[in-house]
């Protein structure tokens, strides 16, 4: 590694590296093993459920006409390339954006790579309760949420203290 690296938020790459590998594994894994919109019952309140997704999250714009796997695309590209650059300029002391950063990029890339080869992102995971279904979502997708909670929860637990007033 380099020393640049080293002292700042890049070390947090492996973490996004890994989840893009899982990510991509349990995807491949659904396609080869399962067929489109087939079901496997788990637990009483969770399938496998094997779907694609031509829009964003809850299938936002997914009935857009085709439009919508360029613009997503852009989007996910300008995200990562800014998490990198925050990534670099981060120290690598601060676990916390650090962790968040790559949790965000590592489901990013996975996403991204599903658009840019399938044209869809692969969607397997699915919980419901009676007629309630949760939309389907995927590994990346996990991590993207993940990295945004942490982000919000760093928001409000670091930051500059209230200064005690001296009486």
């Amino acid at each position: 590694m380099t020393q640049t690296t080293q002292k700042s938020g890049l070390v947090w790459l492996w973490l996004s590296l890994l989840l893009f590998a899982v990510d991509y594994f349990t995807k491949a894994l659904v396609m080869a093993e399962m067929e489109l919109y087939e079901s496997i019952d788990i637990l009483p309140i969770f399938n496998l459920t094997y779907m694609h997704n031509y829009g964003a999250a809850f299938s936002f714009l997914s009935e857009a006409g085709g439009w919508q796997r360029y613009f997503l695309s852009g989007i996910a590209v300008a995200i990562s390339t800014l998490l990198i650059f925050w990534l670099r300029k981060l120290p690598a002391s601060n676990w916390k954006l650090g962790l968040a950063y790559a949790l965000v990029l590592g489901g990013a890339v996975g996403n991204l790579y599903d658009r840019i080869i399938h044209g869809y992102v692969i969607d397997f995971l699915h919980f419901y309760y009676q007629n309630w279904h949760y939309p389907a979502f995927n590994v990346a997708d996990m991590a993207i949420v993940g990295g945004a909670a942490l982000l919000i929860f760093d928001a409000f637990t670091s930051g500059d203290k209230p200064q005690e007033k001296n009486s």
